[in-house]
């Protein structure tokens, strides 16, 4: 299968990718500890992936993509941070291990998660490690932050907090995860389009809605093995969403329809890049992953 060949060489260049870039052996040290044990512990490297995969369907050259591949898995790592903390989800475990406010304190953690943020934005400005047009690099840092903020990744933490122990709606639940999770799903792809001088706009909508689709089922799938997995496999507390009163997809319409309703939007995703060739083929077998995954 090309996507597991692929998600191996990606994976292992990310991790070389932000060891280079994270700050290591100096002051202030136990920050800098603090910030690469949150970035470098693992994980599915979901987003980068779809950075590369992306330029890869587009001609673009790995080396032009390591950049904003690395910056939204920063952004991805911050939010972890602060999502696991006592004022957030209280979480002990992430991807194994105990989390960043368990390994260090809280203080430290929000203070690593805010730094992450920084150096995320530090490298899209930093002209001598991504050589792209300025215009190009103006809308990637327009098109991360927008979807880190208010009105999208945090916006989405937000009304996740504030729904807690109600009962939302089938378009209430979406527009929550449309915002938390799918809004730096979306974004990732975006970069890796950016990333190509002569993207036009009509491959620019499709690939964003291919983005907004298999977002937004990856969440169902998350709020799926909350139920069916465990936490040795999860790396993080399973059933923690039931235990937290959260609203989730199979609690609102049932595991079944939830699992349709997943399958339902990869192949909208699959749809949406009918007019691509075969170097999407990459992005197409990503959708189906992102709803057979165990972890």
């Amino acid at each position: 299968m090309l996507l597991k060949a692929l998600m191996t060489t990606y994976q292992q260049r990310i991790e070389s990718v932000l060891d280079t870039y994270l700050p290591h052996h100096i002051q202030p040290v136990r920050l800098h500890e603090a910030m690469r044990y949150s970035v470098l512990n693992g994980g599915k490297r979901v987003r980068p992936l779809l950075v590369y995969l992306t330029g890869r369907t587009l001609a673009v050259e790995d080396n032009v993509l390591d950049i904003p591949a690395c910056a939204v898995e920063l952004i991805h790592a911050y939010s972890l941070i602060h999502d696991d903390l006592p004022a957030m989800d209280d979480d002990d475990l992430r991807r194994g291990k105990p989390t960043c406010h368990k390994a260090f304190d809280e203080a430290t953690a929000i203070l690593a998660g805010d730094a992450l943020q920084m150096l995320a934005i530090q490298l899209l400005t930093n002209k001598t490690s991504l050589d792209i047009n300025d215009q190009q690099r103006v809308t990637m840092i327009n098109t991360l932050t927008t979807a880190a903020g208010s009105r999208g990744m945090v916006g989405g933490q937000a009304i996740d907090i504030d729904a807690v122990g109600k009962q939302l709606n089938l378009a209430e639940l979406e527009n929550m995860h449309i915002h938390k999770t799918g809004a730096l799903i979306r974004a990732s792809v975006k970069l890796g389009a950016l990333a190509c001088h002569d993207i036009d706009e009509i491959k620019l909508e499709k690939l964003d809605h291919y983005a907004k689709c298999i977002g937004l089922a990856f969440q169902i799938q998350d709020d799926i093995l909350d139920v069916e997995s465990t936490t040795e496999m999860l790396g993080k507390s399973q059933g923690s969403d039931i235990a937290h009163d959260k609203p989730t997809y199979p609690a609102l319409i049932g595991l079944r329809s939830a699992k349709q309703m997943a399958q339902d939007l990869v192949n909208d995703a699959k749809a949406s890049l009918a007019n691509f060739d075969d170097k999407a083929d990459p992005l197409r077998e990503l959708a189906n992953y992102i709803i057979t995954r165990q972890y």
